[in-house]
């Protein structure tokens, strides 16, 4: 089935026809981690958002090739006080080798990945394995003469750049009025302007990574890593970049401009980027104290959390809103998400559980004939997610009242609607039953137990005992354990 998809396009602002400049060979790059703490709920909407889009390209037939980045070299961020690289300083506080910190906070995401049931990329560089392909992008630059060397370090010459071409196409920034503010500044050091950024920066004694260099001994600046390993991986050009909205300005600005200037022409043609997450209303940050990782989502271990929330449930959290929308936590909307994740998982069981019928009536079957195309033409309009999850719930209705018989449905749309049902949920959404944790082992005991006291009930029923069936049912439900009665036998479920 042909699918024309859009998708929103940050440089142009408006949703363009995603066509693959190579089909079916589509390129994507986003822009991973740095490695130096704890992957917390900044670092899952992209990884989710991205990974949606992978899964879908893929299921439309294209041959994707997915690269994610791993930034361990440690200059991303500096501690505004001490201007400290924060791998190294976390190495010093911990007495291990930087790489031993990057590792480490590396496998730490990529189990949180994995619990969030995120699929690997394609190609997952680190910028420390590309120390040569970011010295030969500098280079290239300083010989088109783009950049300049100052100390041992190279900068960016911003100047010169927007003269020959424009710097902001991306943000939209007005950079001539911001370079004639930054002549006026005092101190600017080593660069002409304040706004020109490194390309390369001189080491001091103190910084623990370090590379030699025609320059100096130092490191490549932050935006030339995605530069350079795009570049390596995905050729020339390539069809979609990717990462938070907070990546715009500067990074991805400044990528655009390091392609121009360093080989003629612009490296990406979709720029695709998500919203970020707030808490009540507030960025989250380690010094307004909202900050939250991962792992204290998964364990309830936080005074913001009222209780701990499963991986799946901060996945379909993140997919209820659309991923150029801002999503705002709080513990009600986690609660919201865990009970719409229930409603659908238990959507999806209860189909095994429904008989087909001679025939469909009307309603079910118009219901069932629809959701196919009302789910992809929400997909195609820019990974509508939270359309396709209104559309699932509908189906869930539906279910519902097959399960109570309170509908019909012949076999073929009972085909249809399990197949409709798993593939948007499951293949696409990347939604599953969670299994493994402690909860899922209580569940499975407490199943047995259930089993065994509705055993208990069926020969109480079976002896006309109908006082005992009734208080173990009542007490069934008392316990958390909804049990039903239907023609087909008895059902039960655990409310969570």
């Amino acid at each position: 089935m042909e699918q024309k998809l859009l998708i929103y396009n940050t440089l142009s602002r408006r949703k363009e026809p995603f066509t693959a400049q190579h089909a079916p060979n589509v390129g994507m790059y986003v822009c991973g981690p740095t490695v130096y703490g704890d992957p917390h709920l900044g670092h899952a909407r992209p990884a989710i958002t991205f990974d949606t889009v992978f899964r879908y390209l893929r299921h439309l037939g294209y041959k994707v090739r997915y690269v994610r980045n791993i930034t361990d070299v440690g200059h991303l961020e500096h501690d505004a006080d001490e201007g400290d690289d924060k791998i190294a300083k976390k190495a010093r506080l911990e007495q291990l080798e930087p790489m031993e910190i990057a590792q480490h906070y590396t496998n730490r995401y990529h189990d949180a990945m994995e619990a969030l049931n995120v699929l690997p990329p394609s190609i997952e560089p680190h910028a420390t394995g590309h120390i040569i392909e970011q010295q030969e992008l500098v280079r290239r630059i300083i010989d088109n003469g783009y950049a300049y060397e100052s100390n041992g370090s190279v900068y960016f010459d911003i100047e010169k750049y927007n003269g020959d071409h424009r710097y902001g196409i991306l943000s939209g920034r007005n950079l001539d009025d911001v370079i004639n503010a930054s002549r006026e500044l005092d101190g600017v050091g080593e660069k002409r302007n304040q706004v020109d950024f490194a390309l390369w920066k001189k080491a001091q004694p103190e910084h623990i990574m370090r590379w030699p260099s025609p320059w100096s001994d130092g490191f490549p600046g932050w935006h030339c890593e995605c530069t350079a390993m795009g570049r390596k991986y995905l050729g020339e050009s390539f069809d979609i970049h990717g990462g938070g909205m907070d990546l715009v300005f500067p990074h991805h600005e400044c990528e655009i401009a390091q392609a121009v200037a360093a080989y003629g022409k612009p490296m990406v043609r979709y720029w695709m980027h998500n919203n970020m997450i707030t808490i009540n209303g507030q960025k989250m940050g380690k010094s307004l104290g909202n900050f939250i990782t991962l792992e204290q989502f998964f364990t309830g271990d936080h005074k913001s959390l009222e209780k701990a929330y499963s991986p799946m449930t901060i996945r379909f959290f993140i997919l209820s809103a659309h991923y150029r929308g801002t999503v705002d936590f709080s513990n009600d909307a986690l609660k919201a998400s865990e009970k719409g994740l229930e409603r659908l998982m238990n959507g999806l069981a209860d189909l095994e559980r429904i008989q087909p019928a001679a025939e469909c009536d009307e309603q079910t079957k118009k219901t069932v004939k629809a959701l196919r195309s009302k789910c992809y033409d929400a997909m195609n309009d820019d990974f509508a997610t939270p359309q396709v999850i209104s559309y699932l719930f509908e189906a869930c209705g539906v279910i519902n009242k097959l399960i109570d018989h309170k509908a019909s449905i012949c076999g073929e749309c009972l085909d249809e609607l399990k197949s409709v049902m798993r593939l948007f949920a499951c293949d696409l959404l990347g939604l599953r039953e969670e299994h493994g944790n402690s909860t899922d082992a209580r569940e499975e005991a407490y199943g047995k137990v259930v089993d065994m006291v509705l055993d208990l009930r069926a020969k109480a029923r079976a002896d006309k005992d109908w006082a005992t069936c009734d208080r173990i049912r009542d007490e069934l439900k008392e316990a958390g354990f909804e049990v039903k009665d239907t023609k087909d036998g008895v059902t039960w479920k655990l409310n969570r």
